[in-house]
C-alpha cells in the first residue's frame, strides 16, 4: 500500500522520502519513481519499533527537507496471528508496540514541527478494524482504535495551529498484511487505496473509509447491539 501511495504521488510530481526498515527495497523504489515520474526522491531507514532512533530521524528529515516537507504519511504496520497472540503476549506486544506506539512516537514529532510553523498535513492509515473489537482481531484492532483516537486528539489540537490531521481507514486491501488470509469478495487493490489519500490531501476531509462502502458496512457494525454481537462469529 505504502508503494502505491508513493507512486500515486509522485504522478502528481511530488518529491518524496521513503523510509522503512528494507533500506534497499526503498532504495530500488526511489530510484525506480525518480526516473519513471522525474521526481526526487529518496529513501532513508526508518524503524518503527526502534522509539530512539525516532528523533534522530525526525530531526534528519525536518533539517534536509526545512519548509518544503509539506506533509508526513504514517502508513506501517503489522498484523500478527490473533490465536498466537493469545497465548503469547510478547507477539501481542510487539503488534500493539509497531501499530500504536511507534507511530504515536514519530508523529508526536513531525506534529511538533509543523505547528510551530503553522502548515502541514499528517496522515494516518489507521483500519477499519479499530472500530469495533471482534474476537477474530481485536489486538490488532484494539492498536488501530488507539491510533484512530490519537489523530482524533491530535487533529483538534493542531487545528488552532492550521495543521490538518487526516485518519485514513482502510478496509481489506490487497497487500503482503493479508496474504494467505481468507477475505471477503470486497479486496480492494492498493492503487485504489492511494488514490482515495491523495484526494483526501487534496479535499478537507478529518476522516475517510477507503474503499468508501467501509463507512457503511462499520456503521452497521458498530450499531450492533453488544448481546447480539458478542454471540457472532466475526
Amino acid at each position: 500500500m505504502a508503494r502505491a501511495v508513493a507512486e500515486e504521488l509522485a504522478r502528481r510530481g511530488n518529491a518524496l522520502d521513503l523510509a522503512g526498515r528494507d533500506l534497499e527495497d526503498m532504495e530500488r523504489t526511489a530510484a525506480d519513481l525518480a526516473i519513471r515520474y522525474e521526481v526526487q526522491a529518496r529513501a532513508i531507514s526508518f524503524d518503527a519499533l526502534d522509539l530512539k532512533s525516532h528523533i534522530s530521524f525526525a530531526q534528519k528529515v525536518l533539517t534536509e527537507s526545512g519548509p518544503t516537507l509539506e506533509g508526513v504519511i504514517l502508513l506501517f504496520g503489522t498484523m500478527t496471528d490473533q490465536k498466537e497472540a493469545e497465548q503469547d503476549f510478547h507477539q501481542a506486544e510487539m503488534m500493539i508496540a509497531a501499530n500504536y506506539t511507534g507511530a504515536a512516537s514519530i508523529l508526536g514529532y513531525f506534529a511538533n514541527a509543523f505547528e510551530a510553523r503553522n502548515s502541514g498535513v499528517i496522515v494516518g492509515v489507521s483500519s477499519v478494524a479499530g472500530d469495533r473489537g471482534r474476537q477474530s482481531n481485536y489486538i490488532y484492532g484494539s492498536a488501530k482504535g488507539a491510533l484512530s483516537l490519537y489523530l482524533q486528539g491530535l487533529r483538534n489540537r493542531l487545528f488552532h495551529s492550521g495543521v490538518r490531521v487526516i485518519t485514513v481507514k482502510p478496509g481489506f486491501v490487497d497487500t503482503a498484511m493479508t496474504y494467505g488470509l481468507k477475505l471477503p469478495p470486497i479486496v480492494a487493490p492498493p492503487g485504489r487505496v492511494a488514490r482515495d489519500i491523495c484526494k483526501a490531501i487534496d479535499g478537507r476531509a478529518d476522516v475517510i473509509y477507503t474503499p468508501f462502502f467501509w463507512r457503511y458496512i462499520m456503521l452497521i457494525i458498530q450499531h450492533i447491539p453488544e448481546f447480539v454481537f458478542k454471540r457472532l462469529k466475526l
